[in-house]
């Protein structure tokens, strides 16, 4: 009974890959060899360094090729300047972000603006716009200069108390995750979540991001890759069913949604009974809300996965980030002490005014300690590629011509509704 159903499952997919397959008109452009049909060259990709692949693909065949996917798809790669405007900002919504991100992001923050429908998509933008405001986020410094401050005393202490032992191990990454998100918790919600102070030994939410992403994206295994490969061929209505697979990634992910809901609807009936300030961001995205017109106003539901988002997404980008500048400057001690330099003369200069501490002009006067964060930002991009896929046929544009495998120089390539296109962040921060 179960061979026959697993037979009849393999010839429905066989059958929706044939039939909604588009042709392959991006043969002509020249890009990387498969020697796989079921991975294309995904397999390779994710068991490389981030870029790796990308830099070496750039000066083989310019700023736009074609590699083949799984399952024999015909993936368009670009990084050219141009075709980058027009997919993204031009006509945007014109380019979704494609079945995989949209099904990953709703087993990870459920109905929340991460799922890009042009619909959905809009009016929680609509919503959520006022609570990230310029006023909005210059309210937050104060908060991010206590933990910042936290933080340092904690890491002169561990030194100290090295100093004394003879050893000193600091787990960089690690403190940076756990005083992220009290930070997040404090600008966003006005709530002490005490992951930094306690290790996040008996915080449920620290728990549920441990290893989150491990399965998702560190070095997948073939059967996840060829199997998220047939989710565009097969019904949303089927798709909503991942969260329940036993696999430790689905597991990961409806385990954190699921924690990560119940802390919404904690924070939102602390704010029901009057225990926040009214100027964190979730006071301010619901009282954004009850204030708009109720066909633009959020479900319960929707509420709750902006919540979701909010911790996903503030989290580890924001922790991952710092660790990688704090490695560059590491390698660097020069830089390290020009930016110490201009930190102790943005102090002098606000004592000289009688402030006693720096305001957010005195940190956009940095020049230097800006160009670095830019620089570590551009170096180590939190997300290294972006996915999209054709909402329907058009032809985008490109700034650099490349040639084809006919010898042809092309401005343009014409695509169809339902094309994939990958690109390259970290390949276009390197472009020279």
């Amino acid at each position: 009974m179960i061979s026959v159903a697993a037979l009849s499952l393999f010839a429905f997919l066989a059958y929706r890959i044939w039939r909604n397959s588009p042709p392959h008109i991006l043969k002509d452009i020249r890009g990387p060899p498969s020697s796989s049909f079921w991975l294309g060259i995904d397999k390779i990709f994710y068991h490389t360094p981030v870029g790796s692949l990308d830099f070496r693909w750039i000066r083989e065949y310019g700023l736009t090729w074609m590699a083949k996917g799984c399952l024999g798809e015909e993936v368009l790669w670009t990084v050219d300047p141009r075709a980058l405007q027009y997919i993204f900002h031009t006509s945007g919504y014109k380019f979704c972000k494609g079945i995989v991100h949209d099904m990953n992001a709703l087993v990870f923050t459920g109905d929340s603006i991460l799922i890009q429908d042009s619909v959905g998509h809009k009016k929680h933008r609509k919503i959520m716009n006022p609570a990230f405001g310029p006023a909005q986020l210059r309210s937050l410094l104060p908060a991010f200069r206590r933990s910042s401050s936290r933080l340092s005393q904690k890491w002169k202490e561990t030194i100290q108390l090295g100093e004394k032992t003879d050893s000193c191990i600091i787990n960089v990454e690690n403190t940076l995750s756990r005083i992220t998100l009290d930070v997040l918790g404090e600008v966003c919600f006005d709530h002490r979540f005490g992951v930094f102070d306690n290790n996040g030994e008996d915080s449920e939410l620290a728990r549920a991001f441990n290893n989150l992403f491990v399965d998702l994206s560190l070095h997948p295994p073939s059967w996840n890759l060829i199997f998220k490969a047939t989710w565009r061929y097969l019904p949303r209505s089927i798709l909503t069913c991942l969260k329940y697979l036993p696999t430790k990634e689905y597991r990961r992910s409806s385990t954190f949604l699921k924690i990560a809901i119940q802390t919404g609807k904690v924070l939102a009936s602390e704010m029901a009974a009057g225990k926040k300030s009214g100027e964190e961001i979730m006071s301010i995205l619901v009282q954004s809300n009850l204030s708009e017109d109720t066909r633009f106003q959020l479900s319960d539901r929707e509420l709750y996965s902006q919540i979701a988002v909010l911790l996903f997404a503030g989290h580890s980008t924001s922790s991952l980030s710092l660790t990688w500048l704090l490695y560059e400057l590491s390698k660097h001690p020069e830089d390290q002490q020009r930016i110490r330099d201009e930190i102790k003369a943005a102090r002098a200069q606000a004592e000289t005014r009688g402030d006693d501490d720096l305001l957010p002009s005195d940190l956009n006067d940095m020049s230097f300690t800006n160009a670095v964060i830019k620089e570590g930002l551009r170096f180590h991009p939190i997300v290294p590629i972006l996915l999209r896929e054709a909402q329907e046929d058009c032809i985008i544009p490109l700034a650099q011509p490349i040639e084809t495998n006919s010898g042809k120089i092309v401005q343009e390539i014409p695509i169809l509704k339902g094309q994939s296109i990958r690109a390259s962040v970290c390949g276009y921060h390197r472009l020279v």
